[in-house]
């Protein structure tokens, strides 16, 4: 296993988490000023300050932690994250249910920047490595990493699975996948990658094992069914308390999701885009981003074919294709909260470095553009407007 280097991991989490919290200070500070007829700016809060960061979805997973699944709407959000949230806050006598998530999300971030600074490294080398990490903290939507959304938990057990993977570590491989599936609803598309990765290890060059081999197979592939056991345990769950096994996937037409083919989804958030709204609208700019991301992401799989393992390619081709045979297609914004998904695509953010290593100008522009996107996003998201 190649050494991390740890200080540098460390300089990136710090700096790039003190940015944010600059960001909420004087977004919060000058955009809660003096209002007519009074005009009295009140003192600034710093616990204020801190919680604007709870919107969306971040208050399901706190109420979530704090009085469990009280409505079937609420199985939306898989159980693992608020689970965390709540046995940290049992522990201080069931206080600080959100800033224990916006703890837990940015450790997992930090953990995810070890691990996947260990996949990047093997596959790509030091620099494209570094560059890896360091996209992924600038990226427009990282900002949901550091409140208390379960992204970052996801992307940490993900990554963590696959350097299982890497490593022949079978049935912590199969573990860290229960426990993403468990996390979000793609964790049981990791049983790809892990077919794959065990049927790679074959000796011969024949489709099954050869006559000797059959017992390590065995052996090998057993643990994956730990990753569906994952979803398994939750659609007990959900058929205990809601009488229905995949309520989870039951209340999606709450988001307008629905299956259709592939480029529906696409095809929709272009005729929106500069037909039904030519002239802009606020759904018109969560369109760009979500087209963007979407666009960006099929593209970087496709370069990323040849650069990356396959089954790196197959798990950002299995959450690309998930995501897109279940837009919002009613929407506006059928590609609605794309630019957030994009963010456990991590090959995507392997494939982005090794580009930009061989084009400095793209890395300029990447480092131009993504901070004071992703320094705007977040001022969107703490004063309560609307950000996937």
């Amino acid at each position: 296993m190649k050494r991390a280097p740890t200080a540098d991991i460390l300089w990136l989490f710090i700096l790039s988490r003190i940015a944010l919290i600059l960001v909420t200070y004087f977004a919060y500070t000058l955009l809660n000023g003096p209002r007519p007829p009074q005009y009295i700016a009140p003192p600034v809060s710093l616990l204020a300050a801190a919680t604007s960061w709870k919107r969306w979805d971040a208050i399901h997973y706190v109420e979530i932690a704090q009085f469990g699944y009280r409505s079937p709407f609420d199985s939306a959000f898989f159980p693992l994250f608020p689970l965390l949230i709540s046995i940290c806050a049992h522990i201080v006598g069931n206080h600080g249910y959100f800033l224990f998530g916006v703890l837990i999300s940015n450790l997992a971030l930090l953990g995810s920047l070890f691990t996947l600074y260990q996949l990047a490294s093997e596959a790509l080398g030091e620099q494209m490595s570094r560059r890896t990490l360091l996209y992924l903290c600038i990226f427009p939507t990282a900002f949901f990493f550091f409140t208390a959304y379960n992204e970052s938990l996801f992307l940490l057990l993900v990554t963590g699975c696959f350097l299982a993977l890497r490593r022949r570590r079978w049935w912590l491989a199969g573990f860290l996948g229960m426990l993403a599936a468990l996390t979000r609803s793609p964790g049981i598309l990791l049983t790809l990658p892990y077919l794959w990765e065990v049927w790679t290890t074959r000796s011969s060059l024949g489709l099954l094992p050869e006559r000797g081999e059959w017992r390590s197979f065995i052996l090998r592939i057993l643990p994956i069914v730990l990753i569906p056991l994952g979803t398994g345990l939750y659609c007990l769950y959900c058929w205990h308390l809601f009488h229905s096994p995949f309520s989870f996937a039951a209340v999606q037409y709450r988001w307008a999701h629905r299956t259709v083919w592939p480029w529906e989804g696409i095809w929709k958030a272009l005729v929106e885009l500069f037909w039904l709204q030519p002239a802009g609208s606020l759904f018109s700019v969560h369109l760009v981003l979500d087209l963007s991301a979407t666009l960006g992401f099929i593209v970087l799989a496709v370069l990323g074919w040849r650069r990356l393992r396959f089954s790196y390619t197959l798990w950002i081709a299995a959450l690309l294709l998930l995501y897109l045979i279940e837009p919002s297609i009613n929407q506006p914004d059928s590609l609605i909260s794309n630019q957030r998904f994009v963010l456990e695509m991590f090959p995507g953010f392997m494939t982005l470095a090794a580009l930009a290593c061989e084009r400095p100008r793209l890395h300029q522009a990447i480092t131009l553009i993504f901070p004071p996107l992703q320094a705007t996003l977040s001022i969107i998201f703490i004063m309560g407007f609307w950000m996937v």
